[in-house]
């Protein structure tokens, strides 16, 4: 989830207003006074929540002034479609406006400014005169609840009040201008209370480096005059991501439009994208409420670029049972087809997602930028979720670069993340290829931490990272610092089962006799199937135990001190006993119950042998190698196995294929230790130091 980290771009809102040439003017100035209102909230309400009241105030005064114009038009076309036949007057009402949103109230925050002994039943009424999917954005910021505690506290009127002193009409702060006001407010409210800023906050250069990666090979896409495209992000938060994506197609072509979609489940973060969406003049339909994985708003949309920062480490249990019954029963054919992650870390859940709403390579295809944390590279063995879909994922050749970020650059983590770029149109040159950057040193040290951030990438450290990802294969080639370019199957490998075989000794003694003693097959002769204490169990149970005293006495026939190293010769000596003692020799589990339990393992013995001839395994020397895809197995087993165990072999039947990306290997640099006599200097100095201030305490 993204807060709206982006340079907030406001639509035409004004008939005559020119967006492109619209001047800041006193931007710094409006910050500060919309800032200095909280002030007024101080005592009621701590810093941390400042947020709650402020930014729907100031999202309720820009609409506010939005529509000022036009409130007296609103209200005389209401009156007149009252009681008519038109049940829907949302189309016609919004014509009247201009925007995609009205209001029916007969306020405006001036006439509350007017009646300041029903201040809270007036707003509550203002509030409500929205129309329906306008309020639906508003109620979702949770004011209403605060309007009650405000005017308890004699608060809510200073405040009303004091947004009346701001003029926000579009003729006096230009669209570009309300975005950034409203983008400034939100990182100083979420600064302010940081240890929460995390949850829904991703910064502002982080999310500037994925557009850059994202939209930097489509540059002559997006210069067509009138070029029309989708971004979607499935967990949009605030909306960051939506508005640096828009901000970035509009100053690289103006005549161009992206179109935005965006879900979220945190009531107040939907808020705020929606508000943000609905005065930028985006189909405020676009902008959904609501899980992505159990109620997706946009089922059959197919999106021609996508971006996200899914919470990480998030477990997805509350949604287990929908995710799962759709990976059952839907396989490839719904969105998780190719594999469920374990349920502590749904990320690859939300890369699943994204990927089903890739537009067919044949209509254009699409791009996508998903940040992680290192988990989603190598978490999982072969045959695992995880692996399963990083296989889907690198065999179909959709995983175009991954970029290995700074660590503590996120306000909740102190962790490195890493960017994933994928596609299902890569570039003649990448395909088959998958490349690797490594950025974690292109960072400056902040001046002042926020949270867990001590480190951001600065614009010229941006553009270098992406002039690193923009290398191709020629360029970078095998030894760049920073890049590395590998074959998909690079990543690839079979896990492979080693058995080695069962070689096993059998005696009778006394430590033998009493393991057999132990076994259950053993002790359950003398216990009854029957439930109740009768006659019948009491006898059942007799039974029992005198069969175990034939099994013990058979036993003791076999010599004594003997120790069989063939298990087909034991097995021979054993049967005649039995056949000997008139004992009916055991059925088939219990007679290999007798057998394990007098046996142990002996690398002097000799190799037991199925029916077929061949040797068994022994489960306990059993182990499992990594071999990459590119090698032969054969070869590998020759080189690294048979020179130490030359009696093992594979188990081709439990060979199972996985994918890990462990990234720090390709970028490994070996730092020689110190020299011995630096440590030694070192030492000597320490010694001293301690001699010394044992000194002062004795004398």
């Amino acid at each position: 989830m993204t807060l709206s980290a982006g340079m907030i771009d406001f639509a035409d809102l004004g008939p005559d207003q020119d967006q492109e040439g619209a001047a800041m003017n006193n931007f710094g100035e409006k910050v500060s006074f919309i800032w200095s209102v909280a002030d007024l909230i101080r005592g009621p309400y701590r810093p941390n929540q400042y947020k709650d009241i402020m930014l729907p105030m100031t999202v309720l005064r820009r609409l506010d002034c939005v529509l000022e114009p036009t409130k007296d038009k609103v209200l005389e076309q209401q009156k007149k479609l009252s009681g008519g036949k038109v049940k829907n007057v949302d189309p016609i009402l919004c014509r009247v406006t201009g925007v995609p949103f009205y209001n029916t109230s007969r306020y405006t925050f001036e006439k509350l400014k007017g009646e300041p002994n029903n201040i809270a039943a007036n707003l509550t009424n203002y509030i409500k005169g929205f129309s329906s999917r306008a309020r639906e954005i508003i109620e979702n910021f949770g004011f209403e609840e605060h309007i009650a505690k405000l005017d308890k506290a004699d608060r809510l009127y200073l405040v009303v009040s004091k947004f009346c002193d701001i003029d926000l009409h579009p003729h006096a702060v230009s669209n570009i201008e309300m975005g950034y006001i409203f983008e400034e407010l939100i990182r100083r409210f979420n600064e302010a209370s940081n240890e929460e800023a995390g949850d829904h906050f991703t910064p502002r250069e982080v999310i500037r480096l994925m557009v850059n990666l994202l939209f930097m090979p489509d540059g002559d896409i997006l210069t067509t005059k009138g070029i029309v495209k989708t971004l979607y992000d499935p967990a949009c938060g605030t909306g960051g991501m939506l508005s640096v994506a828009e901000d970035y197609v509009r100053e690289l072509n103006p005549d161009a439009r992206l179109e935005v979609f965006g879900q979220d489940y945190n009531a107040q973060a939907y808020a705020i994208c929606g508000s943000d969406m609905m005065i930028k003049g985006q189909d405020i339909e676009h902008i959904a409420f609501g899980d992505s994985f159990t109620d997706d708003r946009f089922p059959r949309h197919k999106f021609d670029y996508m971006l996200a920062n899914p919470p990480f480490g998030v477990e997805w249990k509350p949604e287990a049972d929908f995710i799962t019954r759709e990976h059952e029963e839907q396989g490839f054919g719904g969105r998780f087809g190719a594999g469920l992650p374990r349920v502590n870390d749904g990320s690859l859940l939300f890369l699943q997602h994204m990927i089903s709403k890739m537009k067919d390579p044949k209509e254009g295809g699409t791009r996508l930028a998903i940040v992680f944390n290192g988990s989603p590279l190598f978490t999982g063995a072969a045959g695992s979720g995880e692996s399963e879909i990083r296989r889907w994922i690198i065999e179909n050749d959709w995983l175009e670069a991954i970029v290995a970020l700074p660590d503590q650059l996120f306000y909740n983590t102190g962790i490195y993340t890493y960017l994933w770029i994928v596609t299902n149109r890569k570039e003649p040159g990448r395909r088959g290829k998958i490349q690797l950057v490594d950025a974690t040193k292109f960072f400056k040290k902040m001046r002042k931490s926020l949270g867990n951030k001590r480190n951001e990438v600065c614009d010229d450290q941006r553009d270098e990272i992406t002039r690193l990802y923009g290398m191709m294969n020629d360029e970078c080639g095998m030894m760049n610092e920073h890049v590395r370019m590998f074959d998909n199957a690079d990543f690839g490998y079979r896990r492979i089962t080693v058995e080695r075989p069962l070689r096993l000794n059998f005696a009778v003694d006394e430590a033998r006799i009493a393991r057999l003693k132990e076994t259950t097959a053993f002790a359950n002769l003398a216990a009854s199937k029957k439930r109740k204490d009768t006659k019948a169990a009491q006898a059942e149970i007799e039974t029992g135990q005198k069969r175990q005293q034939e099994i013990l006495l058979a036993l003791k026939a076999l010599p004594v001190g003997n120790v069989w190293k063939n298990r087909e010769s034991f097995t021979a000596d054993l049967k005649a006993a039995f056949r000997h003692s008139s004992f009916i020799i055991p059925n088939s589990s219990l007679l290999k119950a007798i057998l394990m339990a007098l046996a142990e393992r002996d690398e002097t013995a000799d190799i037991c042998t199925d029916a077929k001839g061949k040797p068994e395994p022994d489960p306990e020397l059993r182990d499992y190698e990594n071999v990459p895809l590119k090698e032969d197995v054969d070869e590998y087993m020759k080189r690294e196995v048979l020179p130490h165990v030359p009696d093992a072999w594979v188990d081709g039947s439990k060979t199972k294929i996985g994918y890990e990306i462990n990234f720090n290997r390709y970028f490994y640099q070996y730092n020689p230790p110190r020299p011995l006599a630096e440590i030694e200097v070192d030492l000597k100095k320490i010694e001293k130091e301690i001699a010394d201030m044992l000194a002062e305490v004795t004398e």
